[in-house]
């Protein structure tokens, strides 16, 4: 049905120049239309809505007892993460003298870096150094991917 609107529509655009009364007998024939269709439309949804908690609530049943099942194996952290290492001098400077796990290194690293706002502003994966990264980092500007590797090399 909407096709067929399309099509009159289409071939009436060259008459409107042409004819002032074509305007109005295009726009009779689309206002019947148009209160005919929107009914349709309305009805449409409202089977819809009906419809949908019908199948939603047997799909929910079913992935409940998988969701459950999922969790029943614990899961270990891996030992080589956890495992407490010494920061070197440099890296100490931010992060502390304290023997901490690599995760917990990496967290400190960027809780310092957003807190003094190092993060480059347009690209957000690089990280603009200051002075005591730039000890770690060796240069002036590094990828957080590359970050880690180079925290790595300053943990024993």
């Amino acid at each position: 049905m909407a096709t067929a609107k399309k099509a009159p529509a289409k071939k009436a655009a060259p008459a409107k120049k042409a004819a002032p009364a074509a305007k109005k007998a295009v726009a009779a024939t689309k206002a019947p239309a148009a209160t005919n269709a929107a009914p349709a439309k309305k009805a449409a949804p409202a089977a819809k809505k009906a419809a949908a908690p019908v199948t939603k609530a047997p799909a929910a049943k079913k992935a409940a007892p998988a969701k459950k099942a999922a969790p029943a194996k614990k899961r270990t952290p891996n030992a080589a993460f956890m495992k407490a290492m010494t920061p070197s001098a440099e890296l100490a400077a931010i992060v502390g003298s304290k023997p901490l796990p690599r995760t917990e290194v990496t967290k400190q690293v960027w809780a310092y870096i957003k807190k003094h706002n190092l993060q480059d502003p347009v690209n957000r994966r690089m990280i603009n150094a200051d002075a005591k990264l730039k000890e770690i980092f060796k240069k002036a500007q590094a990828s957080m991917f590359e970050m880690t590797k180079m925290i790595n090399d300053h943990l024993k």
